[in-house]
């Protein structure tokens, strides 16, 4: 095989990677609030508590991230599924570009998310949030679903991974 064959492999193995991700996250992302709604009747009974610092505690957001740009009529929702539409777009072509297999592994996180949320804003109007870590009455996060968290991860390792990048590039410099 040429130099070029097995480069043009290798990206191809981080893409295949990156999307493999994304459809795992928006699986998990879907199932979860698929189990939630039915076997366990979640929207029916509001809450479940689970442990002393974590209940299933139904809630429809209407908003983006933190309750941010609440739609509140069809206009506002289909321009909030074109808006995350057009950002999930661009992750699609941060991981066609991307050569390193982790980066295209968080930015396949960001994607399912981002996919997850949209298809229940299409579905229903709304995101389906209902993960609810707590500390007796300290909330340090607000009640999200697997979407958001595949999401949070996969920012927060992108972030991680620039600033690792960052310091490997200063070493070799030096």
């Amino acid at each position: 095989m040429t130099e070029k064959a097995i480069a043009s492999d290798s990206r191809n193995k981080i893409r295949v990677a990156g999307f493999l991700a994304a459809l795992i996250a928006l699986f998990c992302d879907q199932f979860s609030k698929y189990y939630v709604a039915h076997p366990l009747h979640l929207p029916e009974r509001m809450e479940i508590q689970i442990l002393p610092i974590f209940q299933l505690k139904w809630v429809l957001n209407y908003g983006i991230s933190m309750g941010f740009l609440t739609a509140g009529s069809d206009v506002g929702r289909w321009l909030l599924v074109a808006l995350t539409a057009a950002i999930a777009l661009a992750v699609v072509i941060l991981i066609l570009r991307e050569k390193h297999f982790s980066s295209a592994m968080a930015l396949g996180l960001v994607l399912g998310g981002a996919i997850g949320n949209i298809t229940d804003r299409i579905r229903s109007g709304a995101v389906v949030d209902f993960l609810d870590l707590h500390f007796g009455n300290w909330h340090p996060f607000l009640v999200f679903n697997v979407a958001d968290a595949a999401i949070s991860c996969g920012v927060v390792f992108l972030i991680l991974r620039s600033l690792w990048s960052k310091n490997e590039d200063d070493n070799k410099a030096a």
